[in-house]
């Protein structure tokens, strides 16, 4: 079977972390090297008038976070790179767990001074139960960093996987030199620089022009180190790393612009092309002639002169192209797009067609969720788009009374996103929003003001947790409602939800309630 060279070139891939550990700064600085941008904005200075490209709504301007994924795409060599740049706060996790469903491989970067935290952890398990391949940036070796060979050892012990340093840094901190290349063997020496690319020097390590570069105590404390790294770790392979068993360690700073080039150069050449798709009824292989792809995510307004949600769509197989006519699994028709859009933040241009491992904006009033499925005619269902079961929620009320049609359609964009979940109390009538963290309330009402005009105000609700609930006695079930009547909800797509109010009760209803089964999460 011959395989697609269009589809051969594309590395599609997310940047993860932990908060501030440099995801952003490492996106901008691809994008840079990709020619898309000239002057990376310095995600925290405000004497440089720039944001970040990747950070495009407002509130995450203000705060210097990113709250949203954000897509963007570049040509780099012979190579189509799609970046999504996630948010590293865990109140948005569930945002950045869908977004790895659709990609091929992960870049992880971790603060060479904090070395592995908790979100870190818990990106990689997700990686993990997936086998998506992963690379690992240790970031501001400019400033003061833990030992590299105990970061190495922290890396291999807390994210369970076997590493091998492919970069190896010249000490840290205002001593920072600059990394050695494994892969390449040169030498990469520091000069400090945020808005320009630096030079590379090429130097044998075996001859004496490393001890003019960096001085001899430094250059016999490396050629150790580098004696040291072969004796430890094993060859580095590709074919394990492709597998998720061996992530290759490169150090650097993205706000200097440093040891970046190194890792994307490595990077295309080794990530995986778009990789087989697992649907309900069959695998997907990404050079199958017809098309395939689902939605991982909708955004609301990223354009605010035009009220428009879009969907993110992830091709799967085969070739897109605009004005074809494509299958809706779900609504069981067909439907076609004039315009769909290829993102750089939010600067948007139409694309006549895309393939296979490419990210496409479609836009949206409203026909899609995530998770749905579009083909040329085939029932394919993916799965694997968990929404969680939320832990904070509270009432939301109109708090201007003129603007209750404005209210309702934000807040039906809003949870089309997957940004919260929305529960109708069945005793009294009330919305409760439900979230994974307390900063989404704070989005929500931020978005709500300034993208729909819309005021809300937030009550507190004492619940414990949303469990969806579902039976094969239905004399049961009805028996169970009638006796938690004043917990009892609808979701939107009017399943019924039990609405605890603490651990205690929830152990106890399933105790009583034999028949009863409790989902933690709305995939079942």
């Amino acid at each position: 079977m011959a395989t697609n060279p269009e589809i051969e070139r594309r590395r599609t891939f997310a940047i993860v972390a932990h908060p501030d550990a440099g995801k952003t700064s490492l996106t901008e600085k691809f994008l840079l090297f990709g020619g898309q941008i000239q002057v990376a904005g310095a995600v925290k200075s405000n004497k440089i008038k720039k944001t970040a490209t990747s950070d495009w709504m407002d509130i995450e301007k203000q705060r210097g976070i990113s709250v949203t994924t954000s897509v963007m795409e570049f040509d780099y060599k012979d190579y189509k790179v799609n970046i999504l740049d996630t948010p590293g706060h865990q109140d948005f996790a569930e945002d950045t767990y869908r977004t790895l469903t659709a990609v091929d491989s992960v870049i992880i970067v971790v603060d060479g001074a904090k070395g592995v935290e908790t979100q870190t952890r818990k990106l990689m398990e997700v990686c993990r139960m997936r086998n998506t391949p992963v690379i690992i940036f240790v970031n501001k070796m400019d400033r003061e960093a833990k030992d590299p060979f105990d970061l190495m050892d922290e890396l291999e012990e807390e994210l369970v996987i076997q590493v091998r340093p492919l970069t190896w840094p010249i000490e840290s901190g205002p001593r920072f030199k600059g990394v050695y290349n494994l892969y390449e063997h040169n030498l990469n020496l520091f000069q400090p620089s945020k808005q320009v690319v630096t030079e590379k020097v090429e130097v044998d390590i075996t001859t004496e022009e490393l001890d003019q570069r960096i001085g001899r105590d430094l250059a016999d404390k490396l050629r150790g180190e580098l004696e040291l790294i072969e004796g430890v770790y094993p060859e580095f392979n590709v074919d394990e790393y492709l597998k998720g068993e061996t992530a290759p360690v490169f150090f650097g700073s993205a706000l200097n612009n440093f040891g970046v080039e190194e890792l994307l150069n490595t990077f295309v050449e080794i990530a995986p092309s778009p990789r087989p798709v697992q649907a309900e009824e069959r695998v997907v292989m990404p050079d199958e002639p017809r098309f395939t792809g689902f939605i991982f995510k909708i955004t609301a307004n990223i354009d605010p002169n035009h009220r428009s949600c879009i969907a993110f769509c992830k091709v799967c197989s085969g070739k897109f192209s605009r004005n074809v006519p494509y299958y809706h699994v779900r609504h069981d028709k067909t439907m076609r797009f004039s315009s769909p859009t290829q993102f750089m933040a939010q600067r948007k241009t139409t694309v006549d067609e895309a393939w296979a491992g490419d990210i496409i904006g479609l836009p949206d009033n409203g026909t899609f969720k995530i998770g749905d499925t579009l083909t040329e005619g085939e029932h394919l269902h993916f799965r694997g788009l968990p929404s969680f079961s939320p832990e904070m929620f509270k009432y939301i009320e109109n708090a201007d009374p003129m603007k209750q049609k404005q209210l309702a359609k934000g807040i039906d964009q809003l949870m089309d996103e997957g940004v919260a979940q929305l529960f109708v109390n069945q005793f009294n009538g009330r919305k409760i929003i439900g979230t994974v963290g307390q900063l989404q309330f704070e989005v929500i009402q931020y978005r709500l003001e300034h993208e729909y005009n819309a005021k809300c105000r937030w009550e507190p609700v004492s619940l414990y947790k949303a469990c969806w609930i579902e039976s094969d006695d239905p004399a049961e079930l009805d028996a169970f409602k009638k006796r938690k009547y004043q917990y009892m909800a609808k979701d939107r797509e009017g399943r019924d939800v039990f609405l605890a109010d603490s651990g205690y009760v929830l152990q106890m209803a399933q105790m009583d309630f034999k028949h009863i089964k409790f989902h933690f999460t709305s995939e079942f």
